[in-house]
């Protein structure tokens, strides 16, 4: 397992009963994750200070219990980026703080690249991926079907000083997307994708991992460019393991562009017990 352990604005401070207890920047939160099933003794005091509490509903969704005062939004950085944290309705803050170990992992691959690297970044989410791409010199294609989500995304850039970095913003499915790119013939050296297990388009389209992923991925592996530096997948289903994700990976890319693949469990340390909760997987294509 990778662990993200590069943060100073982010802290899983402790983790038990279905509950994780996270410090991002000035303010605690604590936040359900199922992953979460053992049921130790809390090991942190912090726990009954927290500033909010997330509350699962019944019907679905839930509520924050504001026990302090809590901003609508603040920032917190990780490297030279600044993220803007915003607690939802459905428990998520903007950021999935274990992706920093792949953030890294994107800067670093780029950067050794020594060349022009154009990076398509689908389910961008709010960004964190596609700035790490564009710190690191590449320019990116960021797709999200939330038209919020990709709003959210540019605002991480202006905050991050990238904002006249070489990035379209395009806010559409997909798969839709990827489809009219394969027609106009637009290539790409670099392809992130983190989709999620289940979803809708912004025309009501839905999406659900294990019915779409192969026919997704097939698509994709047709825009990367003649000279790929690599492909990646990030999972968050618990269904669908890191090496089935590898595997079509491995038969869908490397007759094409030889290569490797590996895959693996990122997660987050926890600094009660110096143990690591995971967080999802991801499968990787390199040249």
């Amino acid at each position: 397992m990778r662990p993200a352990d590069t943060w100073q604005d982010y802290e899983l401070l402790d983790a038990t009963a279905g509950n994780r207890l996270e410090r991002w920047g000035r303010h605690v939160l604590v936040r359900p994750d199922p992953q979460v099933v053992w049921k130790a003794p809390p090991q942190s005091p912090q726990w009954s200070t927290a500033d909010a509490v997330y509350h699962r509903s019944a019907r679905g969704g839930g509520s924050w219990e504001q026990r302090k005062p809590l901003p609508a939004r603040w920032s917190i950085r990780w490297r030279e980026l600044t993220l803007i944290v915003s607690p939802t309705g459905f428990k998520h803050t903007g950021i999935f703080p274990e992706q920093a170990v792949n953030w890294a992992w994107y800067q670093d691959a780029i950067r050794a690249a020594g060349r022009p690297v154009r990076v398509l970044d689908l389910f961008g989410y709010t960004g964190g991926a596609t700035l790490a791409c564009l710190s690191a010199g590449a320019s990116v294609t960021h797709v999200d079907a939330s038209k919020g989500m990709v709003a959210w995304a540019r605002e991480n850039a202006a905050a991050s000083g990238l904002a006249d970095r070489p990035c379209r913003w395009i806010v559409d499915d997909c798969a839709k997307f990827v489809a009219r790119e394969l027609r106009r013939g637009s290539r790409y050296d670099a392809l992130i994708m983190d989709p999620p297990s289940y979803g809708r388009g912004p025309g009501g389209e839905v999406w659900k991992l294990e019915d779409s992923i192969y026919d997704l991925l097939t698509l994709c592996a047709q825009v990367l460019s003649d000279t790929p530096l690599f492909f990646a997948v990030n999972c968050y289903t618990e269904g669908l393991s890191p090496a089935v994700m590898e595997y079509m990976l491995k038969t869908g890319l490397c007759p094409l562009h030889g290569g490797a693949t590996w895959c693996d469990e990122i997660g987050l340390p926890v600094t009660a017990t110096g143990g690591v909760v995971p967080c999802g997987a991801t499968a990787m294509w390199q040249a």
